[in-house]
């Protein structure tokens, strides 16, 4: 978990129109929001802000958003990015998120599952892996937020699953999720063995024809 300071605009003006003369003088629309306050419409710089995702390389970030009005600072806020929406074609940022935290205050949120290793059920016994649950829902401190959720798939065998209740989440971090519910699980494939091995030496021999 990176922190990283940005200044920030309070802006009057909204609409598509204040909206293109912002990212005209190299500013992004943003928007400030969060439990107990109104949402606050900002202008981040865009430099600034694309810097500070470079930096993370891909690692969550918690800014500390000095917002200013009529030129001269008005208060700091934490916040985590929500969503940032990009230009269909350029991919460049056209709009930010921001949701407000409080270091003393659990917060709920997505997680990336990740997977690792190879299931033996794929190596030794033919199987699929099915991946059913792509994120998990997880409660913790802004400062305990993990960037993901790894699940070791490297003894799962064909025809088992691996559950939420199965995982153990870093320390200071709640899976939100129910325990019952299936992250991944290795099916078998609708071709056997035996039918493979068939197609693979009709192949074999289809080659050593067009050789010949």
């Amino acid at each position: 978990m990176l922190r990283f300071e940005l200044d920030a605009t309070i802006r009057e003006a909204t609409g598509k129109g204040a909206a293109r003369k912002l990212r005209a003088k190299g500013d992004i629309p943003a928007i400030i929001y969060g439990p107990g306050s109104e949402p606050v419409p900002l202008a981040v710089n865009a430099y600034e802000f694309q810097k500070a995702l470079l930096r993370a390389k891909g690692e969550r970030i918690i800014f500390t958003l000095n917002l200013k009005e009529n030129g001269s600072r008005d208060q700091q806020r934490l916040a985590l990015i929500k969503e940032i929406q990009r230009h269909p074609v350029n991919d460049l940022i056209r709009h930010v998120d921001f949701y407000e935290v409080a270091m003393d205050r659990e917060i709920h949120l997505e997680v990336p599952v990740k997977i690792v290793g190879i299931a033996k059920g794929v190596k030794q016994e033919n199987g699929i892996l099915e991946i059913k649950r792509r994120s998990l829902e997880v409660a913790c401190l802004p400062t305990n937020i993990p960037d993901e959720i790894e699940v070791d798939v490297t003894n799962l065998g064909l025809g088992e699953a691996i559950h939420i209740k199965d995982i153990t989440p870093s320390e200071g971090v709640r899976i939100l999720d129910p325990p019952g519910l299936t992250i991944v699980t290795i099916v078998g494939s609708s071709i056997s063995p035996a039918e493979e091995e068939e197609a693979e030496e009709e192949e074999v021999e289809e080659e050593e024809a067009e050789e010949a």
